[in-house]
Parts: C-alpha cells; sequence; structure tokens
C-alpha cells in the first residue's frame, strides 16, 4: 500500500465515520479520498471508479433529501417546521459540543410543532421527524459505502 492510498483511505474512513457524527462533512471526505487516490494513480481504470463514486455519492445526496422530504410531507409536517429545526440544530452544535446538533434539532421540531398543533400532536410530529433524519443518515451512509466498495475494488484492480 502506498502512502497516497494510506492517506485516501484514512480520508474514507473519517468521511464514513462524519456521517454519523455530524461535525465533519462525510461524503465531502470520501470523494475527497478517492480523489486523492485517482489523483494519485492516474489511468483510465482510478478515473472510471473516481466517476462512478462519485455518481453514487451524488446519487445518495440526493436520494437522502427526495425519499425522507416526502415522508415529512405526507405525515403533514411542513418545511418552516424543518427550517425551525434545523436553525436551532445550529445553535445547538455551538452551545453544547458533538451532541447540541442533534438535541437542538429535536427541541426546534418539537417547539415549532407545539406551537403550530398543540401539546398532543408536537411529540408524534417530532418522532416523524426524527425518522426522517435517521433515513437520511442511513441514505448517505449507504451511498458512501457503495462508493468505498468500488473504490476498494478499483484500488485491489490496479
Amino acid at each position: 500500500m502506498t502512502t497516497t492510498t494510506a492517506i485516501a483511505a484514512l480520508l474514507v474512513a473519517v468521511g464514513l465515520v462524519g456521517i454519523l457524527v455530524p461535525i465533519l462533512p462525510g461524503s465531502v471526505l470520501v470523494v475527497a479520498g478517492i480523489l486523492v487516490w485517482a489523483w494519485a494513480t492516474g489511468g483510465a481504470a482510478a478515473w472510471t471508479v473516481f466517476a462512478v463514486a462519485t455518481a453514487l455519492v451524488v446519487a445518495g445526496a440526493v436520494v437522502k433529501y427526495v425519499v425522507p422530504g416526502r415522508r415529512l410531507q405526507v405525515a403533514g409536517i411542513p418545511p418552516a417546521t424543518q427550517l425551525v429545526g434545523a436553525v436551532v440544530g445550529v445553535v445547538g452544535f455551538f452551545v453544547v459540543p458533538v451532541v447540541g446538533l442533534f438535541l437542538g434539532f429535536v427541541l426546534g421540531i418539537y417547539l415549532a410543532e407545539l406551537v403550530r398543533v398543540g401539546g398532543k400532536e408536537a411529540w408524534p410530529s417530532t418522532v416523524h421527524s426524527l425518522k426522517a433524519v435517521g433515513l437520511s443518515i442511513v441514505i448517505e451512509l449507504l451511498a458512501a459505502f457503495a462508493a468505498t466498495v468500488v473504490w476498494v475494488a478499483g484500488a485491489v484492480a490496479t
């Protein structure tokens, strides 16, 4: 294993962890790691691996917003509630390190739904939102993992 391949592997591994721990830009790091490898390796095979891996990550990025968004729409949760959750999540990220993003998102969704629909329906709406976020993370992780599998196969083949 070359030094460049080891650096690429480290970037990919950190990227996969970054998807689960939303502090790092996970998918971007996965693609960056594969780009480093393709650049150093060169040749049509390496660039084809990079193109396929990037296409998988981009497709995952699109699907991770479309599918959970539709589920939230079907559940009757408006985009304004999601926006409040995101804003309070960002604030929480800076107030409470590591878990603040998650806690802030849950608090923001709950408070927005509490104002919108009242006490009895606020928590079920929050649970729907959390499930959508979980689905989004799973979709992004699967896409990045598929890109990683393509890269590993390409690295072994070249």
